[in-house]
């Protein structure tokens, strides 16, 4: 799966989970889902349960980060950094 298969799943997951009132199309690859109010802390939980599901990854506590899920491109290079060392 490369990166734009990945950024099209998330942002599917995105449009139909977001908060409401989101507005993702002014959204950049690098704009915080936080600061722009797309995920919220319990939207983490559901993002998380999403990648686990439809990237067959584990994600641990510590990997909770927003250096890791606060943008598309930060979401798009942690699958697939996860997808890789879970492969080996």
């Amino acid at each position: 799966m490369n990166d734009a298969m990945i950024k099209a799943e998330i942002e599917f997951f995105i449009e139909n989970n977001a908060s409401s009132g989101a507005n993702l199309s002014k959204l950049h690859d690098d704009d915080s889902f936080f600061e722009n109010g797309i995920i919220d802390s319990a939207g983490v939980l559901e993002l998380v349960a999403f990648m686990e599901e439809t990237f067959n990854i584990i994600v641990e506590d510590e990997e909770l980060t927003l250096e890791n899920l606060d943008s598309f491109n930060r979401l798009v290079r942690f699958i697939r950094l996860k997808m890789l060392s879970q492969n080996h």
